[in-house]
């Protein structure tokens, strides 16, 4: 299963493992599900990082290439197709890092592995 990991998934996966459920771990380490990550949270990410709210305890580059190498984390590039899409979303959820996963997972038909309740409003897979 392809799966697309929201930034929180991502934060809680590499430093506070012990928010992750129990089934989201276990799909995160079943080694037949291919992981994804937004080139949005990377953004997102580095955003957090520099206005200070938010702080990995290596450079981010560095987690990243980490993951890739551990996990082989994929990182998904925005696509025009991506941007196209969030003209159907309707706007249940305005934060525009999430609405563009939203339309990522939708447009690639990927699993979105997420713990916002907002995005069950949405019509993608989601964990």
């Amino acid at each position: 299963m392809n799966l697309l990991l929201d930034t929180h998934i991502f934060i809680w996966w590499e430093i506070e493992i012990y928010k992750l459920s129990a089934k989201r771990l276990q799909i995160l380490e079943d080694e037949d599900n291919v992981l994804f990550l937004s080139l949005a949270s990377l953004w997102e990410l580095q955003l957090k990082i520099q206005n200070g709210k938010f702080e990995f305890p290596k450079p981010l580059p560095e987690i990243i290439r980490g993951q890739q190498n551990i996990n082989d984390l994929r990182i998904l590039p925005i696509t025009s197709a991506h941007i196209y899409e969030l003209e159907n979303l309707p706007f249940h959820h305005k934060d525009p890092f999430d609405r563009l996963l939203i339309s990522q997972a939708t447009v690639e038909d990927y699993t979105l592995v997420t713990d916002d309740p907002k995005f069950s409003a949405y019509s993608a897979k989601l964990v």
